[in-house]
């Protein structure tokens, strides 16, 4: 009989006393769990559900509002025959503004800028071409047809205030709707009012203008009593007493100082967007011109673009 060696014979006693020691040494190793199986149940569910996102529709966006032209001028021609010849202010000028707009036009003196709102207001008329402001045909108006237009549609602001000294400033204000001959309606012309009754409606409606532009305790003053900018303000109130829808203004910040100049057209702006009016407005300050919707230079008997130039003004004589 072979007697075992000793070194068999100690592994083969370890091995009957412990034969979990075995089993352990010959058992592959198990594989580890990922970390997500350790997790409680509700937490990866909650790991490995997909997101979603609740993404409200888009709401479909209206579309844009057309604004109708309330100003379009065609082919506009205007020459004047002098002793030295024949002066040709425009020809083919065109120029379409839609309602609610705010258009500046700037150019050099001689340019026409007057002229061309003379012929929008029914102060002139073409020599050729058409043009229609407020829905009217201006080139066909009579005299008296037109002074109506005016009356009811147009607003105009002169450089010069152009108030009538001898009476004060509420009735300045006033004067448009006495020579409409006003009626609680508006319909002009109306004689059904007595004399008394008529005025003292005017006056109520002038002295609510005077406050719109913040003159009301200014109303028993005349033109002579009043600052520069004073007198641009009742000027600006007498021009849209009557609800017009366009205002024309001719350099209303010409003759004032810097800051009141800036004062008096803080407050076109204001009323033109209170009151929805459509303003065109002649200046040679290029930096007001920036503030309006669209600005326009008159040069050569055509408008053009302006280019943006702030802090500017025209020369002097320009």
């Amino acid at each position: 009989m072979t007697k075992a060696s000793p070194a068999a014979a100690k592994k083969a006693t370890r091995t009957k006393r412990d034969p979990q020691l075995r089993t352990e040494e010959i058992k592959p190793a198990a594989e580890a769990k990922p970390i997500e199986s350790q997790l409680p149940v509700e937490t990866k569910v909650a790991e490995t559900r997909p997101s979603i996102k609740t993404t409200p529709p888009a709401e479909a966006k209206a579309p844009a509002e057309i604004k109708p032209p309330i100003i379009q001028v065609l082919n506009l021609e205007k020459t004047y025959h002098t002793a030295r010849g024949t002066l040709t202010l425009f020809k083919g000028l065109n120029l379409e503004i839609e309602t609610g707009a705010m258009v500046a036009i700037v150019g050099q003196s001689g340019a026409g800028k007057s002229t061309l709102l003379h012929i929008l207001g029914a102060l002139d008329a073409p020599s050729a071409g058409t043009v229609y402001c407020a829905s009217t045909d201006v080139a066909k108006l009579s005299t008296r047809e037109a002074a109506a237009f005016r009356n009811r549609e147009i607003g105009y602001v002169w450089q010069f205030h152009y108030l009538l000294p001898e009476f004060s400033a509420l009735e300045n204000v006033a004067m448009p709707l006495l020579a409409r001959g006003y009626k609680g309606n508006g319909a002009p012309g109306d004689r059904s009012w007595s004399l008394g009754s008529w005025k003292r409606e005017a006056l109520t409606i002038a002295a609510n203008w005077l406050r719109e532009v913040g003159l009301e305790d200014r109303g028993s003053h005349r033109p002579g009593e009043l600052s520069g900018g004073e007198q641009q303000r009742v000027a600006l109130a007498r021009a849209l007493v009557n609800n017009p829808r366009v205002l024309l203004a001719d350099e209303p910040t010409g003759d004032l100082d810097e800051l009141t100049a800036g004062r008096v057209f803080d407050l076109i702006e204001r009323l033109h967007a209170s009151h929805g009016l459509t303003s065109i407005l002649v200046t040679h300050n290029l930096d007001l011109a920036a503030r309006c919707t669209r600005a326009l230079r008159l040069e050569n008997g055509r408008l053009s673009p302006l280019a943006a130039t702030p802090n500017a003004v025209l020369p002097a004589g320009l």
